[in-house]
């Protein structure tokens, strides 16, 4: 399939070249390399002038030298603003950008560590979002981030949080049983993991006063914070120093016209 998208490159690139002698002579090369060659790499398609072409279909992706987005998110699983907030602007942004941003999210929120014998966490939406928090860092833990947070977007975006759980795991990750997020959720796991959560939201400078708390490459300011609540994918994009992908500058993607014929 590569081949053939080269080949198509090819073509394109000698039938767009503008020479008067076309039948008579080749033109010059765009570059030092073959066609071949040109989606090899982000560098060689920036040399041959196919970059776009090339991100358009796929054949390459943005420089992984250059370092990614670091998004961090703060929240906790029941506060409506976090619920909005990962529903309309994070999971959305995520879906398109995640070849250029890295995505970290800590369940906790405005959480507490108590002494108590029923439970060491006092939450502020009480016991069910203790165990919400529980529940997502537990799936962070079991699944990775990036499978954790489909399980997370799904939870999130239905009616009741808690009663979503379950089959949300099911559908985004079968092959983790909910008997054993259950038992890290209600067991020194899942304490320990959120022991985790509470010492990285405690180390925050300046401190969190609300949430969803938004950290960008490791800082907080109220612009950002501004910027990222009304339009993340635009932060993202102006915020990633490699080449653009196409999404982030609006370049068109030429889908196939064929359509299904009517019979």
């Amino acid at each position: 399939i590569i081949m053939k998208v080269l080949c198509i490159l090819a073509v394109l690139f000698l039938l767009s070249t503008k020479h008067k002698s076309f039948e008579l002579s080749h033109p010059k090369p765009a570059c030092r390399y073959p066609p071949s060659q040109w989606c090899r790499s982000l560098e060689i398609a920036i040399e041959c002038k196919v970059q776009k072409q090339c991100m358009e279909l796929g054949a390459i992706k943005p420089n992984q030298t250059v370092p990614r987005v670091a998004l961090t998110l703060y929240y906790e699983s029941l506060c409506p603003d976090c619920r909005r907030f990962i529903t309309k602007q994070l999971f959305p942004t995520w879906t398109m950008l995640q070849d250029i941003m890295s995505l970290t999210l800590v369940p906790y929120g405005n959480a507490k560590e108590v002494l108590s014998v029923n439970s060491p966490f006092s939450c502020q939406h009480g016991e069910p979002e203790c165990r919400g928090n529980m529940i997502q860092a537990c799936i962070i833990h079991l699944t990775g981030t990036s499978l954790a947070f489909q399980v997370i977007y799904c939870m999130e975006s239905a009616a009741n949080v808690l009663d979503a759980a379950e089959p949300c795991l099911q559908l985004y990750a079968p092959s983790v049983s909910w008997v054993t997020v259950d038992a890290c959720a209600t067991g020194r796991l899942g304490y320990k993991l959120m022991h985790g959560y509470a010492v990285m939201t405690r180390a925050l400078n300046p401190a969190h006063t609300h949430v969803p708390w938004v950290t960008i490459d490791g800082e907080y300011t109220e612009e950002t914070e501004a910027k990222a609540t009304s339009s993340l994918f635009r932060l993202v994009c102006d915020r990633y120093k490699g080449v653009k992908p196409p999404v982030c500058t609006g370049a068109p993607v030429k889908l196939s016209r064929s359509g299904c014929l009517a019979e």
